[in-house]
């Protein structure tokens, strides 16, 4: 089952540079949120910066991973996003939880 630290190693492998946060929103492992912060998206469109990330894991999607809510930014985008991640399952209609409980659910 996949786990929040190779998730970053993933992307880490793909993106470099980038400041990867990976949080098992339920955790089940298979309901992740990804925060990826790289300056290279600056060159891309929102749907393209999430493609690259997708496309990398698309042989573990719908299994073992059954959803991946990612959020794709550059450095000046993330300093003025908020604290919080979307879980689309949360609640039966999706909510805002705060992005702390990620040292929660982590192993």
């Amino acid at each position: 089952m996949p786990t929040t630290e190779w998730l970053e190693s993933e992307i880490k492998s793909i993106l470099p540079n980038s400041h990867v946060e990976a949080i098992d929103l339920h955790g089940t492992r298979d309901h992740f949120h990804i925060r990826i912060v790289d300056e290279s998206f600056s060159e891309m469109r929102p749907l393209q910066r999430q493609k690259l990330i997708l496309n990398h894991f698309r042989e573990h999607i719908p299994s073992p991973i059954h959803a991946i809510d990612l959020k794709c930014m550059t450095p000046a985008q993330a300093q003025n996003s908020g604290d919080t991640v979307f879980d689309p399952h949360g609640g039966g209609t999706g909510i805002h939880i705060k992005r702390n409980l990620k040292h929660q659910n982590k192993e």
